[in-house]
């Protein structure tokens, strides 16, 4: 587990993006490539994938400083303005046809969280105040039309002109619930992006209160698995144990909370050891045999397959809580689960399948790339883990 090993997986996996999927006939980026390679030209272009594609180049550009990787977070950057952002309303549509045209306009909290991670990440790159601007009119966005006045947190979606819709879903698997910890969870690590560009009093406080939020709400004390949805007054609507947030989410926390150590020593000290009980409890159970780290369960059912973004997320997410104990212990565990993905998850062209069946074997009826498959998870992964293994 080294640096050169993280760098050569960055520019692999980023190297796939940039030779597969820039779509120079209708501008920005391919929507879709299928488990089996195929590109599929006329597919949807989703604003997850858009918003994830422009931070993971932003961010591999801030690291590495290659021109390459700027230029790619550039025509992301123009894609998105261009063709997602609603000048009428505000946010950002949710997907549009392949020629760039809006399709379907509702506007998912999370999607606008995923705006400002990225129009952030941007600006740190950039330094230019009209993306700095950006930055400030999404915070807003989401604080203006989002936050719940009278319970507290974030509501989980809107229409196109911000009315409360029927289904909230972000996804068909998802319940319809009016909060998710999914959509909380990336809000805050977008506050803490947004921190890093702009310290101002609102910013700062709004990710407070957002971590106060994922403490007292979402983390279950007794285990340090997140609680999934609830009703707008934070009625509990299921028990699903996700392992794939837990351990993303021990992380995040620990960054979120990292901004207020001179401000705030103790809601640092709560944060980290809720982040440790989370880290505790993945190790615990959330490794397969193999060295695979599981991605959630139910009752007695078990997601047996492994995942791509579970494994990515466990390596920073152990790694971290090996900083934060010096427990050995957990850094075998980002090793073990390091090594796994190395044998199992890339490919020889450098992007990651999606997901493998329990015997390690792929399972091609999942994208290489789509709506739910960026640069993002194993993007982040390599940076962290060579921010990390330099310090």
């Amino acid at each position: 587990m080294t640096i050169p090993q993280f760098k050569q997986c960055l520019d692999d996996i980023l190297g796939w993006w940039m030779n597969t999927m820039i779509d120079r006939e209708h501008g920005g980026f391919y929507g879709r490539v299928d488990g089996y390679g195929q590109l599929h030209p006329t597919a949807d272009k989703g604003v997850i994938l858009n918003t994830r594609i422009l931070w993971g180049f932003a961010a591999a550009a801030r690291a590495t400083g290659r021109e390459d990787y700027r230029q790619m977070a550039d025509r992301a950057y123009r894609y998105l303005v261009d063709h997602f952002l609603d000048r009428e309303h505000g946010g950002l549509y949710w997907m549009l046809d392949h020629r760039g045209r809006p399709k379907d306009g509702r506007k998912q909290v999370y999607a606008q969280a995923f705006g400002l991670y990225a129009f952030s990440e941007y600006y740190l790159l950039t330094r230019q105040a009209e993306h700095a601007e950006m930055v400030w009119a999404f915070f807003r966005l989401i604080e203006d039309h989002a936050y719940d006045e009278q319970y507290g947190g974030y509501l989980e979606a809107f229409t196109r002109e911000w009315r409360l819709p029927e289904d909230f879903r972000l996804s068909p698997r998802d319940l319809n619930a009016a909060k998710s910890m999914n959509t909380h969870l990336h809000v805050m690590e977008a506050y803490t992006n947004c921190l890093r560009t702009n310290a101002h009093p609102a910013v700062r406080g709004a990710l407070g209160q957002l971590i106060e939020v994922m403490l007292r709400r979402f983390v279950r004390p007794d285990s340090g698995h997140l609680h999934l949805f609830f009703d707008a007054d934070w009625t509990l609507r299921a028990e699903i144990d996700s392992y794939g947030h837990d351990i993303e989410c021990s992380w995040l926390l620990t960054e979120a909370a990292e901004s207020f150590r001179v401000f705030a020593p103790a809601l640092v000290e709560r944060t980290e050891a809720v982040a440790l009980l989370m880290a505790r409890t993945s190790r615990e159970r959330g490794i397969f045999p193999d060295g695979a780290f599981r991605t959630e369960a139910a009752e007695d059912l078990v997601d047996t397959d492994r995942h791509w973004w579970p494994q990515a997320e466990a390596i920073v997410g152990f790694y971290n809580a090996h900083q934060l104990t010096g427990d050995v212990d957990y850094r075998a565990a980002a090793e073990s689960i390091w090594a796994y993905t190395r044998g199992h998850f890339i490919l020889p062209e450098g992007e990651w399948h999606w997901r493998l069946n329990q015997d390690g074997t792929p399972n091609p009826t999942e994208d290489l790339a789509g709506p739910w498959k960026a640069p993002y998870h194993n993007v982040r992964m390599c940076l962290e883990m060579m921010r990390r293994l330099g310090e």
